[in-house]
């Protein structure tokens, strides 16, 4: 494990390197939409929810709240932008990073959040601060988690994973009698990425859980633990780096 931890922000990936780093990414994101939503009362991770609160709200005529969707919206656009200028400036100048550079500004400022948070102790400082930057951080991880796994994994929501689980599980279930017809034609479930998709819907609701109890019980402190775990994924890269520079 610990070597996959490593490896969890590699340059050069593999599919166990994708799976672990999907694995905490999806349980942090868990944690920070639960979290989130006793911080401001709003799910921060998905923006099917916030377009359609967006237009709700516009046809109510409450234009305050469409605005505050509209911050959320442009705030994880602007995580997925600033993720891509990320990786495509350090796959240029310092290609053993690349990955680790959206992680490690995640981790950053998740820990700034929970320590503003912390020392002010004054929800009216945090609150306004809460509902983008949370959304700024899904937006970043989950551009992050695509653009490494080749867009075959999301990590901040859960509707394409839940809905490939059904094809994979519809596909399982099909009467197989194709056995003598050709190879692109038969009906054959992807039985690992079945169980990997599963796992990860798993880890989200775990997230969830424990992003509900730990804010509940120690509030914005709770990022901190979330932020040492995003550490502890990025550090190898840099520290690796460093060694190669001395050698």
């Amino acid at each position: 494990m610990p070597r996959l931890l490593r490896a969890a922000t590699a340059h050069h990936r593999s599919d166990a390197a994708d799976t672990v780093l999907a694995v905490v990414l999806t349980f942090v994101a868990g944690a920070v939409n639960a979290g989130g939503f006793l911080a401001v009362g709003q799910y921060t991770s998905h923006m099917t929810g916030i377009v359609s609160s967006i237009a709700d709200h516009l046809v109510l005529g409450t234009s305050a709240l469409a605005a505050v969707g509209a911050v959320s919206l442009a705030s994880f656009i602007a995580g997925a932008a600033t993720s891509a200028l990320l990786i495509n400036w350090g796959r240029r100048n310092t290609p053993r990073k690349q990955y680790a550079y959206p992680i490690a500004l995640e981790a950053l400022l998740l820990l700034a959040f929970g320590v503003l948070g912390v020392s002010t102790g004054a929800a009216h400082t945090v609150l306004p601060l809460a509902l983008p930057l949370l959304c700024f951080l899904m937006g970043l991880q989950n551009a992050t988690i695509t653009k490494l796994s080749g867009a075959r994994i999301r990590t901040t929501h859960l509707t394409g994973m839940v809905t490939d689980m059904g094809i994979e599980i519809g596909k399982l279930l099909y009467p197989h009698r194709d056995a003598s017809r050709p190879a692109h034609l038969r009906v054959v479930a992807d039985r690992k990425k079945l169980v990997i998709l599963a796992v990860l819907v798993a880890t989200f609701l775990l997230g969830g859980i424990a992003g509900g109890l730990g804010f509940s019980v120690f509030g914005y402190g709770f990022c901190v633990p979330l932020a040492a775990l995003l550490f502890l994924l990025a550090c190898p890269q840099f520290l690796s780096a460093r060694r190669s520079r001395r050698l």
